[in-house]
């Protein structure tokens, strides 16, 4: 199932209907969405894996659940506050059927397209390594509530300055958000490595398709996942090693090597469009790196 993106976001929980008209276009993308009713639409219920490397999401959470980090597992009682950048994964695991609550989904764009608008990836509450998990006590989920509701009265409105306005409540929620404490974390010890390995190919993934000779891999290093995973890079070659058989770096160069295969044969690329996307500086480096793997140069694989 295609979660990368808002189309494969809105596939997923058969919302198509539900996309605002235009929105994406000229103002970037925002929705806001109820959470039960969402649940209700979707086919598969029971585990929301978060893969989407496209948009961010605001979250007010009612009910049990778990939001499982590389580095940390956090249990949600009731009440939470949850933010999720599309450049940290993780798996959302609801605990029972009693879900509530509300969230927003958003593009950096939606932020940055009015003048003066902030980064996103400036802002603390995104920052990989932190604690994006607030609890909130029954007057706070409240209070977040009222303005959820704000944001989807607003966005059925035709108010002229909406998007304006919506702005301001999304930023409103992140100041909310960043002073709060952080919910309290947990490490089962039996799950740490296997959670390690999954989220590092989830991240890993979610590098790809390369679609277009203009993209190119943000990801190449080990250090580069480990830093996104909030993990040393000894410890990621480790739970690698041990439930993979392979070290981070063998395990990055195959999916590397898999896509090469995939863009030498299906498109009509060059050989220096290709290196670039996959984060080659060189095509000489490219061309080593793939004779390397295959015993054949780039070139003879394509003919």
């Amino acid at each position: 199932m295609d979660t990368t993106s808002l189309d494969g976001f809105y596939k997923e929980t058969n919302a198509g209907n539900l996309i605002p008209k235009g929105i994406s276009k000229e103002i970037g993308h925002f929705n806001v969405f109820n959470t039960k009713e969402v649940m209700m639409r979707m086919k598969e219920k029971s585990v929301m894996p978060y893969n989407r490397r496209t948009y961010y999401k605001i979250s007010l959470i009612n009910g049990r659940n778990k939001a499982e980090y590389a580095d940390k597992v956090i249990d949600i009682e009731k009440n939470a506050l949850l933010f999720a950048t599309p450049k940290v994964p993780y798996h959302w695991v609801p605990q029972d059927d009693k879900q509530g609550g509300y969230f927003c989904i958003f593009t950096d764009d939606f932020l940055t397209k009015n003048k003066g608008g902030v980064s996103l990836d400036e802002l603390p509450i995104f920052q990989p390594g932190g604690y994006p998990v607030f609890e909130l006590t029954e007057e706070g989920s409240k209070e977040i509530l009222s303005v959820f509701l704000k944001m989807a009265k607003e966005l059925s409105s035709d108010y002229v300055y909406k998007y304006d306005l919506l702005r301001n409540y999304v930023m409103e929620l992140i100041h909310y958000g960043q002073k709060l404490q952080p919910a309290s974390a947990l490490y089962p010890a039996h799950t740490a490595s296997t959670r390690v390995s999954s989220l590092f190919i989830e991240l890993l993934e979610r590098q790809f398709p390369i679609e277009s000779p203009h993209q190119r891999l943000l990801l190449r290093t080990a250090k580069d996942y480990a830093d996104r995973l909030s993990v040393h890079v000894n410890h990621l070659n480790k739970v690698l090693k041990e439930n993979t058989g392979k070290t981070t770096t063998d395990v990055i160069s195959s999916r590397i090597l898999r896509e090469a295969k995939i863009l030498l044969k299906q498109t009509d690329w060059n050989i220096s469009e290709i290196a670039y996307c996959l984060g080659f500086e060189e095509v000489a480096h490219f061309s080593n790196f793939f004779k390397k793997q295959t015993s054949i140069a780039p070139m003879a694989f394509r003919m």
